[in-house]
């Protein structure tokens, strides 16, 4: 249910090249994109819709279908429904690009034989944290299989930064990776260049801060039966605080709200009334719903954004919370106005009708239904993703295959925390940081280990008793560096309470650790740490001393809402935490998953 977590990769081998945006990086991000924008039938359709239909047609309004997806994160093939819920929808099994595409296809065959055009979008966190089918290619096979199905539009989610802004600017122009064809179990381009997205990312509020243009367009305005609509993209606000720092250096994020405004005003402006917001908010159900096509009890940022928002937008398709939702919801003017949300991971594509007033160029509100559609495997799957898929699972096999280690008496290393929120598998790679070789410096080894838990994607399985590379990935497929650095004892008190103030006061944090322990309290919303508790190696921590400490690269950059580590010193960067963890992993074969006992609650 957590918001995927970044993996930082700065990829500085694009250089200057990368970055030859032209006329697409508009100042104002409101030039209309003219670029491909996806199937040959959806480009065909708009270039039919210019045309002059006869007087009889003139009052009746423009039928459009928008069909939508969100937080696709890479997911090339569907999960398993037995192992794990992000594998169906309540009880059904669900997902898998093929099946997905299968499902577009019909669905746009409904809404053509009752008159329907058909657009189809995304809110973002397409790609990032994807399975090692697609990371392993720097996600190049998602945005081939997103062409393939006809996606036309995407706002850019925050996950859409995991390797630095100018990969994302590959991801739109194409071109390959100087990455040395492998180095680091990734190889862009293994059988030919890569062409890009034929799709269209926007994002109004993301900015260089040295030209104060966009990074990509903001809107991208359509015609359907002669009448404009236009779509904004809206990336998250905070996306500089859960993805690495290097990532988004140079960028501006504004607010989601004040920019969509703006934009909506300036698009009426120039005659465009019809407008829908693609943003990367979102809210959530009730704990515990299984209703995927209402919003009975949502909260969440998504009903603020939704208040705020102007009543010129007419629609709003939200992403990132990974939840299920299809609202009706009140916008200033007290008028209801669609709020939708897909799930995650193509298992719901979204069936947005409405219909235009020829006269006003406004969407009819009245006429606004909508559908969350269960991507069940009960169609055919779609040959040519199917294709492209098995391409890509061939050339990852020696990759994934690769067997790192074993499990001792136990088939699983949980990601489940106790009371205290310490786990298993935290404990795991936590060690597997400290133990790092790759951060020791100056003779200096790490004495304490710290991970955040959001970036802990999957428990540790095995097959058949090993345990696969493939499986490590699974379990952190950022591709962060470990990064060792000074701090102060003082410091790390520091750290350890903004595990629930500052940005975490909301939703606490605990972090995984490796060579401190410690105990705090919790009672009701108040937390507390027992500062007298904490030692390092058995040790009372010396809040005067200097110690060596280890984190992944999100952390050190102050992700997730942890600033104690960007006033470390000393920084060292060391290999990629995937690599730390496969090490150790075979280094300690088999491997027994120790007693979770490093944080302990207080009475």
């Amino acid at each position: 249910m957590s918001p995927a977590r970044p993996r930082g990769r700065a990829l500085a081998v694009l250089g200057v090249a990368a970055i030859t945006t032209g006329a697409l990086l508009a100042a104002t991000g409101l030039a209309p994109a003219s670029a491909s924008t996806g199937s040959s039938a959806a480009v065909a359709a708009d270039r039919h819709s210019k045309h002059h239909k006869p007087r009889h047609h003139a009052r009746k309004p423009v039928k459009l279908q928008i069909l939508a997806l969100n937080d696709f994160h890479g997911q090339l093939e569907p999960l398993d429904p037995a192992a794990t819920s992000s594998g169906r929808i309540n009880e059904t099994p669900a997902g898998g690009a093929a099946y997905l595409a299968t499902h577009l296809k019909s669905l746009r065959a409904r809404a053509a034989a009752h008159g329907r055009r058909s657009v189809t979008v995304a809110a973002g966190d397409l790609v990032g944290a994807s399975p090692l089918l697609s990371a392993a290619f720097h996600d190049e096979p998602t945005i081939e299989a997103m062409n393939k199905m006809g996606l036309q539009i995407s706002s850019v989610g925050n996950h859409e930064f995991d390797e630095g802004w100018r990969e994302l600017v590959r991801m739109q122009k194409g071109g390959c990776l100087d990455d040395g064809a492998g180095r680091n179990n990734q190889n862009s381009c293994p059988a030919q260049r890569f062409p890009g997205a034929d799709f269209r990312y926007l994002s109004a509020n993301v900015f260089h801060t040295n030209t104060g243009k966009t990074v990509f367009p903001g809107v991208a305005v359509r015609r359907y039966g002669g009448v404009k609509v236009g779509f904004i993209g809206m990336t998250l606000h905070s996306t500089p605080n859960i993805v690495t720092r290097s990532g988004v250096a140079g960028l501006r994020f504004t607010d989601e709200v004040a920019t969509a405004n703006r934009v909506a005003k300036r698009l009426q402006r120039r005659g465009v009334k019809s407008i829908i917001a693609l943003v990367h908010e979102g809210g959530f159900p009730p704990v515990g719903s299984t209703e995927y096509n209402g919003c009975p009890g949502i909260s969440g940022p998504i009903v603020d954004i939704n208040k705020g928002l102007s009543p010129r937008i007419d629609a709003v398709i939200s992403g990132h919370t990974h939840q299920a939702y299809n609202c009706m919801l009140r916008d200033p003017n007290d008028n209801r106005r669609l709020v939708t949300s897909g799930s995650s991971l193509g298992r719901l594509v979204t069936d947005i009708r409405l219909n235009i007033s020829r006269r006003t160029h406004d969407v009819i509100r009245s006429s606004v239904v909508a559908d969350n559609r269960i991507v069940t495997h009960s169609v055919g799957r779609n040959r040519a993703i199917g294709s492209l898929v098995s391409t890509y699972k061939r050339l990852v096999a020696p990759i994934e295959g690769k067997v790192i280690g074993h499990l001792a008496a136990t088939s699983t290393v949980s990601r489940t925390g106790d009371d205290s929120q310490e786990s298993q598998l935290g404990n795991l790679i936590a060690d597997a940081q400290r133990a790092d070789a790759s951060t020791v410096t100056g003779g200096k080894t790490p004495e304490i280990a710290f991970m955040n838990p959001g970036g802990i994607r999957a428990d540790l399985q095995t097959t058949g008793g090993a345990v696969t590379y493939g499986a490590a990935f699974s379990v952190q497929p950022f591709n962060n560096f470990d990064v060792s650095m000074d701090m102060t004892g003082q410091q790390i008190l520091t750290l350890l309470e903004q595990q629930w103030s500052g940005a975490n006061a909301s939703e606490p944090r605990i972090l995984q650790v490796s060579g401190i322990t410690y105990s705090y309290s919790h009672t009701g919303a108040t937390f507390a740490l027992k500062p007298e508790t904490v030692q390092v190696g058995g040790v009372a921590l010396d809040p005067a001393r200097t110690y060596r400490v280890v984190a992944n690269s999100f952390l050190s950059d102050g992700g997730d809402g942890f600033p104690a580590f960007v006033e470390a010193t000393n920084k060292f960067v060391g290999g990629l935490d995937i690599d730390a963890f496969a090490t150790y992993l075979t280094a300690h074969d088999p491997y027994s998953p120790v007693p979770t006992d490093r944080i302990t609650l207080a009475p």
